[in-house]
């Protein structure tokens, strides 16, 4: 059945589990009556859409990719199929497309101009991890990346540890993959030893998925391996 003309903010897969054990099957009926799609990838879109239903009439469907080589001029033409009273669906590279991702441009554009914008439920790596962390989730703030170099990244970490001790709200950020280990060393050595930090890495992976928050100082003396895993790093000081 094809759904009201609408941008369908469509949530997708965080890890390689089947899309049903984390994507509504709402989800997976609207977006089948769907035929134009923003993405951030491609190839990932597809490889999505044919996880959650190997009949999907993929060659049917047009795809404008949204990312940090799309010329932005271009993007509003993107929701032209929309204008014309056609659904389009927006998808992220993973979780939930417009936080912490370029889909955010899309329903700005549509917003500004009384278009409807729909969030579907589904997951979120940033959420997930802050429901999992035992940390403030009445108030927190995401940081996205910090800097790479050193000094800079050490002055970024105490900052964000200084806000969380006289606010109290969680402090949320990523990195990389294959930083991941400098970057937990990096913060074992520069928090207080008191600080509380929750990395959560390979979430909703049933292979990989690990959350677990220690005081800095505890993890100083822990072994890990988080190289080539996505994961979300908390502050939190209680």
């Amino acid at each position: 059945m094809k759904p009201e003309a609408a941008l369908y903010m469509i949530p997708v897969s965080i890890s390689d589990a089947p899309p049903r054990d984390f994507i509504p099957a709402g989800n997976v009926e609207l977006t089948a009556g769907i035929r134009h799609f923003i993405v951030e990838n491609v190839r990932t879109a597809r490889r999505f859409l044919r996880k959650c239903d190997p009949a999907f009439p993929i060659d049917e469907c047009t795809f404008s990719e949204l990312n940090n080589h799309t010329d932005l001029r271009e993007v509003s033409a993107f929701l032209d199929p929309l204008r014309q009273g056609e659904p389009v669906g927006m998808m992220s590279e993973a979780g939930c497309p417009g936080v912490a991702d370029p889909g955010a441009l899309v329903a700005a554009i549509a917003q500004r101009e009384g278009l409807r914008v729909v969030p579907l439920a589904g997951p979120s790596s940033i959420l997930m991890s802050l429901m999992a962390s035992g940390f403030n989730g009445q108030g927190f703030s995401f940081h996205g990346y910090l800097p790479v170099a050193d000094a800079d990244r050490q002055r970024r970490i105490r900052e964000l540890e200084a806000t969380a001790r006289k606010t109290g709200m969680t402090q949320i950020f990523i990195e990389t993959p294959y930083r991941n280990n400098r970057m937990t060393d990096m913060l074992a050595s520069t928090l207080r030893p008191d600080t509380l930090l929750c990395v959560a890495a390979g979430i909703a992976d049933p292979e990989r998925e690990s959350i677990l928050t220690l005081r800095a100082a505890d993890w100083k003396n822990r072994k890990y391996d988080y190289a080539k895993i996505p994961a979300i790093y908390l502050i939190s000081v209680k």
